[in-house]
């Protein structure tokens, strides 16, 4: 992942850092950035085998969430926000929508970033009041313009994609739709700089 060999900067408190230590920096978040594709669908693997509770692993209903999505003719954005939209269960065990929203966040539309993280307030119409919580939690956001966008995607993809029967198209199949989604962000901290460095 790293090498060793390469040029690194020479400061070790940021305030002593020269133009040529933060050139060396930017050149190595920029190679390191190519491989953010590859990084995403190995922790989207890690999925796999953890069934919590439910019929099918969290990975196989990440990919049955996306096919579904796919198949109902959503474009290739919306689809990876289906296949990424619990890549949070793994270290986001009580946020795992936000986990999903920071990292597609820089590379999708406000409303398929706003989709994402609530998505878990919406489909809790389905299982809340089984644990004594508010079922009709996603009214507070009944007036918000991605209403009916994220109850779309809880009923139609999200929520009815853990059948073991139901159709579940392969990581290979979205690989080519995640990497261009995420080949260069639209919004970023950094985008200015990273148009500088081109």
């Amino acid at each position: 992942m790293n090498d060793m060999t390469a040029p690194r900067a020479e400061f070790t408190h940021m305030k002593d850092g020269t133009g040529e230590d933060w050139q060396i920096i930017a050149k190595s978040f920029g190679d390191f950035s190519k491989g953010l594709s590859d990084r995403i669908m190995t922790h989207l693997r890690l999925l796999e085998g953890d069934f919590g509770g439910f019929k099918i692993d969290r990975f196989q209903h990440c990919l049955q969430t996306a096919t579904l999505a796919h198949r109902d003719g959503k474009d290739d954005e919306y689809v990876v926000c289906a296949l990424l939209h619990d890549i949070g269960d793994t270290l986001g065990t009580f946020n795992h929508a936000d986990v999903a929203a920071v990292l597609l966040e820089p590379f999708v539309s406000d409303a398929n970033h706003w989709m994402v993280k609530h998505h878990a307030i919406f489909q809790g119409y389905y299982f809340f009041h089984y644990l004594g919580m508010d079922r009709d939690m996603r009214e507070n956001f009944k007036d918000h313009p991605h209403y009916r966008q994220t109850l779309e995607f809880v009923s139609k993809y999200d929520s009815p994609a853990f059948d073991p029967e139901g159709e579940i198209l392969p990581l290979d199949y979205f690989e080519p739709m995640l990497r261009k989604v995420f080949a260069e962000p639209r919004k970023s901290l950094y985008k200015e700089a990273m148009t500088e460095q081109e």
